[in-house]
C-alpha cells in the first residue's frame, strides 16, 4: 500500500472565511439525501437524482474512507448560521476508468442548488487542496468532472487543476483533472 493512505479515525475540522468543513454525522444524513435527491445537483453527477439508499451507501463510503485510509470527504456547512452547503473530499472509490486513477486521491464536491454561484466550491475546495498538500505532500491528486458541468471545471481550474485527459466513465463523456 502506498505511503500517501494512513489508518485514522479522527476527521479534521476545516474552517475559512465563511465555511466549516466537518466529517460526517448520523444527523448530516438528511441534508446529504436532500441534496442528492435534487436534479439540478445529480445532472453532471450520474444524471439523475439518488434514492436515499444510494446516498446512505455514500455516507457509509465516506466514514470507511476516514478510516481506512486516512482521508475522505467533509460535510459543508455555514459558519455561524450551520446551512448545510454540500460535501467535497478526497476519495480512491477504485474507478474502472482508463487511464487508472486508482491509488490516486481523487477530490470530489457537490454543492445544494441554493448555494450554486455564490464562490463556496471554489472556497471549499480551495481549503480541501490546502489540507491535502499538507497531507499528501507533493503527490498528484484528480477530479473528474463531465464536459458540460462548466461550474466545476471553473473551480477545479481555479484551484490549480488541469485538463489531463478525456475519457468515458460509464458511458459518459468525462475530463480527467489532475494537480
Amino acid at each position: 500500500m502506498s505511503s500517501l493512505f494512513h489508518s485514522a479515525t479522527e476527521v479534521p475540522v476545516i474552517e475559512t472565511e465563511r465555511l466549516t468543513l466537518h466529517g460526517h454525522r448520523l444527523d448530516d444524513f438528511v441534508d446529504c439525501a436532500a441534496m442528492w435527491a435534487d436534479p439540478a445537483v445529480t445532472r453532471h453527477i450520474g444524471g439523475k437524482p439518488f434514492s436515499e439508499e444510494e446516498v446512505w451507501t455514500r455516507l457509509l463510503r465516506y466514514v470507511g474512507h476516514w478510516s481506512l485510509m486516512g482521508f475522505g470527504y467533509w460535510v459543508i456547512r455555514q459558519r455561524g448560521a450551520g446551512d448545510f452547503v454540500g460535501e467535497l473530499g478526497f476519495a480512491d472509490y477504485k474507478r474502472d476508468i482508463v487511464p487508472s486513477i486508482k491509488g490516486v486521491p481523487e477530490l470530489g464536491w457537490a454543492l445544494v442548488s441554493r448555494a450554486h454561484g455564490k464562490g463556496y466550491g471554489t472556497e471549499a475546495v480551495r481549503a480541501a487542496v490546502a489540507w491535502g498538500e499538507a497531507h499528501f505532500g507533493p503527490a498528484r491528486t484528480v477530479c473528474i468532472i463531465h464536459p458540460e458541468n462548466l461550474a466545476s471545471i471553473r473551480v477545479a481550474q481555479k484551484c490549480g487543476y488541469q485538463e489531463y485527459q478525456r475519457t468515458i466513465y460509464k458511458g459518459h463523456p468525462t475530463i480527467i483533472f489532475d494537480r
